[in-house]
């Protein structure tokens, strides 16, 4: 309660001032608040060090980096999962993994060949993840309820076609974009969706995973034309994006754009493309090795794909501004997990999780802090101070409890904490006892973070011994070295706090039998 009346006492501060100058013709209404909207930018697979603010020295960003300059820079904000599916979950229910329904990626491959491009072409039925509960209650529900008009644009991942789990069904008044994140290996899709329909796009059949021609030269641009077609996905989601704020924007809207940039395939506009080449010069091609589409200049295009992305925030935050809406938008931009390693993307060139290592083994998918540390910028003009940081350590799913605050709906069953005071600089600030991640896939894998002890579990599912890690973030930040044995009275109280919070899976494939036993368990 503290909280709501602090937001909305702020919030009539220029309502007040604004009365001493107007005449009594023009008085405001006293108790009238006007509620913010709310837009949250979710990259995908944007490492923690990939933009100018976090350090990156390659890669070009400045609209991004405007942003933090204009408002606050968390250090220590996390992914609720090192995965798109159950990273996206847990940002829209407000439930660390322990409590999450979803919990890796489910591709529901019970239904067919679901891996099959040209099949899902053919068979909408095939497409998408395994679908939420049809009560799950969303953000989107939420911000409904009072007031919001809501929309997605990007990628969903967390159902299908013909389900409940759609984002029309799920409190999203609109969407557009890829619903399953296999098609969204393809910048140039044969189709996306508006709401519940496909929208047939102009491109032709080229399936992930295509390699080049044989014979072809891998030194000739020519031999890459395929993969470059006519409808390029980011751009019409983009102008999607745009119309759904211009058209909202008399009154209070919720927008989630979930950009699937820079997740690989390497697709980019041709003059980032161009303008990268001229920066990097010649280097080596990539011929798909590790995935997705060959590109001859794959730096190039990871970079370019990077700046294409700033450049649209930064149209963004124009078009705001044009509308008049800009000071009464809280916007946040962030990352669904860390860098991947695959496709061709190069997070060693880039050190695109600095000072913590994104590759395999530390990157995408695991629980260390290359894996789950992600960027984290807000602004909100007149309300967030310019230029600020903040080292709170946070997550995902803290977003549900943080937007109720702003918007007024009440923040229930939530695992997460609200952001709203340390984003205000309000001394109020509630604290996380422990962050907890449970992940079932890349061997099986548990971790959590209490204060600056974190305890990480790894090959829990797979035929290799199980680990027991226990790092001091403060002294070992990149996690080198396992203080396990010497500190048992901190995985005691690990164990004791996964006793009380966790929930076993209610789906079979996203158990991990050794954890029925406790954290501890090593067999």
């Amino acid at each position: 309660m503290y909280l709501k009346k602090s937001l909305v006492s702020l919030l009539l501060v220029g309502t007040f001032f604004l009365s001493c100058k107007e005449t009594e013709k023009s008085k405001p209404i006293a108790n009238e608040v006007i509620k913010p909207n709310i837009i949250y930018i979710l990259a995908d697979d944007l490492g923690y060090a990939e933009l100018g603010a976090y350090g990156q020295e390659k890669i070009e960003t400045p609209n991004i980096d405007a942003l933090a300059q204009s408002g606050m820079l968390f250090t220590q904000h996390y992914s609720s999962a090192p995965v798109c599916a159950p990273a996206r979950h847990m940002l829209l229910t407000g439930k660390h993994a322990g409590h999450a329904y979803i919990r890796s990626n489910s591709e529901w491959k019970e239904r067919g060949d679901v891996w099959n491009y040209r099949a899902m072409a053919k068979d909408s039925t095939l497409e998408g993840q395994g679908p939420m509960p049809a009560n799950t209650i969303t953000m989107a529900h939420k911000l409904k309820e009072v007031g919001y008009t809501t929309g997605v644009v990007g990628k969903w991942g967390l159902g299908a076609p013909h389900t409940h789990s759609v984002p029309n069904d799920m409190g999203f008044d609109f969407f557009y974009g890829y619903n399953c994140q296999r098609q969204a290996h393809t910048y140039y899709p044969l189709h996306l969706y508006k709401n519940r329909k496909r929208v047939h796009l102009a491109n032709d059949t080229v399936a992930p995973n295509t390699k080049l021609p044989k014979g072809a030269d891998p030194n000739d641009p020519a031999s890459y034309a395929a993969y470059t077609l006519t409808d390029y996905s980011p751009d019409l989601m983009f102008n999607e994006l745009t119309n759904f704020v211009a058209s909202n924007k008399d009154n209070p809207f919720f927008l989630y754009w979930a950009t699937p940039i820079p997740h690989v395939a390497l697709q980019a506009p041709e003059k980032w493309l161009n303008y990268y080449i001229k920066k990097f010069g010649d280097e080596k091609p990539y011929l798909g090795k590790k995935g997705y589409f060959p590109h001859k200049n794959p730096h190039a295009a990871y970079a370019a794909m990077v700046s294409y992305l700033d450049e649209n925030i930064g149209k963004l935050v124009q078009q705001l501004k044009d509308e008049g809406i800009y000071e009464n938008t809280l916007l946040v931009f962030t990352s669904d997990n860390g860098p991947t390693y695959n496709g061709g993307a190069d997070p060693e060139y880039f050190e695109s999780a600095k000072p913590f290592d994104g590759n395999y083994g530390r990157g995408k998918g695991f629980l260390y802090e290359g894996g789950i540390r992600v960027p984290m910028i807000a602004t909100w003009p007149n309300h967030i101070a310019p230029g600020t940081k903040s080292d709170l350590i946070s997550s995902h799913y803290d977003m549900f409890a943080t937007f109720g605050e702003v918007s007024g709906y009440e923040a229930t069953d939530t695992d997460g904490i609200s952001l709203l005071p340390t984003l205000l600089a309000n001394e109020k600030q509630a604290i996380h006892e422990f962050m907890y991640w449970e992940f079932p896939s890349y061997g099986g894998q548990v971790a959590m973070r209490m204060g600056d002890w974190k305890v990480v579990r790894r090959h829990l599912k797979d035929k290799k011994p199980p680990t027991l890690e226990l790092y001091n973030l403060k002294n070992d930040p990149t996690e080198q070295i396992n203080v396990a044995e010497e500190h048992p009275e901190i995985l005691q109280k690990a164990a004791e706090i996964f006793e009380r919070e966790r929930d076993s899976p209610e789906l079979e494939n996203f158990k991990i039998p050794i954890l029925q036993h406790g954290l501890l368990n090593e067999k």
